[in-house]
Formats: C-alpha cells, sequence, structure tokens
C-alpha cells in the first residue's frame, strides 16, 4: 500500500458553512510520519475526521487505504476503521467498562477469542505501564493514564494506520513524552504510519517526519 492516503483539490465544509479546507493535495506513503499544524479553527480535526469516515466531503478526491471516501458505504466503513487506530484528545474511554476491556475493544469488534483479546491487552497495558490498573474503571485514573490506555486501544489490533488528534493536548509532561515515544516506536519499529494534529511538534523528532501547514483554508507542505 505505497498511499496510505491520497487527497487530490480535496474541500472540506459543515453543513451551511462556508468550506474550512479550501484546498488540500497531498500523499502520506505507508510508514512515514506527519504532522498537521494551523491556528485553533484552521480545519485540523476537520482534515482529520475525513480520514475516518466522520467528516463528508464538500469536493474533491480523498483515498484512505486505498478506498476512495467520497462514495464508502457503510460496511467499507466499518472494515476500514478495523485497520485504524484512533486516538482522541478527550480519550473516549467506554466509561462503564474496565482499563483491561477498553483495550481489548478493536480486537473483539474483529472477532478474535476472548483468550487473544486478554492477552494482547495486557501486553500493551505492561507496555503503556498500566498493568496495575487493569481492573480499574477510566474515571478512576488520571488524565494521562487514561490517555495511555486510549493509547493502548489504537495499538491493539497492528493498525496500518494511527490518526492521533491533539493527542497530548491535557497531558502532564510525564504522559506526553509517553504518548510521543509510544506513537515513535509504533512508527519505527512496526512501520505504522502515523498522523498527528497538534498545535505544537515535539523536539524529540528532530527532521524525522513530514510537516503539513493548514492556512486560510489551504494545506501546504513544510520543507
Amino acid at each position: 500500500m505505497p498511499n496510505v492516503i491520497k487527497a487530490n483539490a480535496l474541500k472540506l465544509a459543515y453543513p451551511r458553512h462556508e468550506p474550512v479546507i479550501n484546498s488540500a493535495t497531498f500523499q502520506v506513503d505507508t510508514g512515514e510520519f506527519v504532522f498537521v499544524t494551523g491556528a485553533s479553527g484552521s480545519g485540523k480535526s476537520t482534515l482529520l475526521k475525513s480520514m475516518y469516515g466522520a467528516m463528508p466531503l464538500f469536493g474533491g478526491e480523498l483515498q484512505v487505504g486505498g478506498i476512495d471516501m467520497s462514495s464508502i458505504s457503510g460496511s467499507r466503513l466499518y472494515k476500514l476503521r478495523r485497520h485504524i487506530g484512533i486516538v482522541f484528545q478527550d480519550y473516549k474511554l467506554v466509561k462503564e467498562w474496565s482499563v483491561e476491556k477498553n483495550v481489548m475493544l478493536p480486537l473483539m469488534i474483529a472477532g478474535f477469542p476472548k483468550d487473544v483479546c486478554r492477552a494482547q491487552a495486557q501486553k500493551l497495558l505492561a507496555h503503556v505501564k498500566l498493568s496495575h490498573k487493569s481492573d480499574k474503571y477510566p474515571l478512576e485514573l488520571s488524565g494521562g493514564e487514561q490517555q495511555r490506555v486510549a493509547m493502548a486501544r489504537a495499538l491493539a489490533h497492528n493498525p496500518f494506520l494511527i490518526l492521533a488528534d491533539e493527542p497530548t493536548g491535557n497531558l502532564d509532561d510525564y504522559s506526553s513524552q509517553m504518548v510521543w515515544s509510544l506513537l515513535e516506536r509504533a512508527n519505527s519499529e512496526l512501520e505504522t504510519t502515523v498522523l498527528v494534529v497538534t498545535h505544537h511538534i515535539p523536539d524529540m523528532f528532530n527532521s524525522k517526519y513530514r510537516h503539513l501547514m493548514i492556512e486560510n483554508g489551504v494545506l501546504y507542505e513544510i520543507h
């Protein structure tokens, strides 16, 4: 899959509003780590939503995993999302479920046996240093711990693409560093393609990434 994401003259708009994104032409290849920056309200999160089918196209073309997002059916979107890891700023954990079960969720949806789901969840919780919280519930955790659970959940099904929307926006320094390290390791060790919307690119990445910026509705690449 050489082009994980491919956009051509992409336009995005909310009902009865002017387009948020007027023109976005770019591609993201397998194994790349891409940051998308821009001012608040510039359309960063809107662009991300279009990549997992939560935002319909207003014009132009967008392909994700080789699938045309302008005409994707509900069943095909469901299958696509089974291969994408999504990390939100507000975690979006199931509050009534234990930490372990939250991490198991993508594998449960994919139909894996319960023992396989549990083994993978325990492996990933150890990875994010939260094995001792596996039987706790999200509201018993700090914000940083909840985001680490969300990261473990995003990685559970070995996605080919991770989409992250301001993943460290509300976190302390320790949790922020851990989240960035997890994303970097998924990219470098597993060759998972990563696209992150953020206000600030951490210094730890140096030059090992691509930088797209949205300004006045137009997406540019920063070299």
